[in-house]
């Protein structure tokens, strides 16, 4: 099938295009956005990989799906659309941007221009169902996105990888940690956060770091 993904990841991932699962993959997804409502938006389905190019991309943020409600989704793990309230994880995630790198809380729930910056804001399923978190988990998402974390760890050197609870902290089986920088910590939500296992990780502070040190622009995050 012909996908409409930036230049730069088409010629690296054209060989999962070609995949059967990812044609099984494919047919799914067109009759579930025939048949009912879903989200993001079909032209925002791989918006991830179109607003941070492969050879841009240097921090790798692995989420799990979509947001499943009205107006949230915009194809970017943990971000919603301009002027929607922002949901629990992100209040978090902000709450804590703003004790590490001293940035007011944003008005704004877009996470474009972290994307922008070469921030891959990666979800393992790239599609949901309205109201039905999960919903599209298990028909092939999660081998396209695993291969997409295989290509990075393979072709590049010295990503910073943020795994926020424990559903992205497996994908360490998929990164060469000789070549690439991983910082964990618990999930963002309310439950891993008011256990004290997200405030405080300081993964903001530490990524910057971490990019200077190879020479690499910081995130204005």
């Amino acid at each position: 099938m012909n996908v409409s993904i930036h230049p730069s990841w088409q010629s690296q991932l054209h060989s999962e295009f070609q995949q059967p699962y990812f044609d099984s993959l494919t047919r799914f997804v067109r009759d579930e956005y025939t048949s009912t409502t879903c989200y993001p938006k079909g032209n925002k389905i791989f918006a991830a990989f179109n607003h941070s190019n492969f050879e841009e991309t240097k921090v790798v943020i692995i989420g799990q799906d979509p947001y499943h409600g009205p107006n949230q989704a915009n194809g970017l793990c943990f971000s919603v659309k301009d002027g929607i309230r922002h949901p629990p994880s992100l209040i978090n995630i902000y709450k804590e941007l703003e004790t590490d790198v001293s940035k007011p809380y944003p008005k704004s729930g877009n996470l474009e221009h972290w994307a922008d910056q070469g921030v891959l804001l990666l979800n393992a399923t790239l599609t949901v169902r309205a109201h039905s978190a999960g919903s599209h988990q298990n028909k092939g998402w999660e081998v396209f996105t695993d291969a997409v974390i295989r290509k990075l760890s393979a072709e590049k050197e010295g990503l910073v990888f943020l795994l926020w609870g424990g559903f992205a902290k497996k994908k360490i089986s998929l990164i060469d940690t000789s070549k690439h920088h991983i910082l964990t910590s618990g999930h963002p939500s309310p439950l891993s956060a008011n256990r004290g296992l997200w405030f405080g990780n300081k993964h903001f502070s530490k990524t910057n770091e971490l990019l200077k040190k190879i020479g690499k622009e910081p995130i204005n995050w």
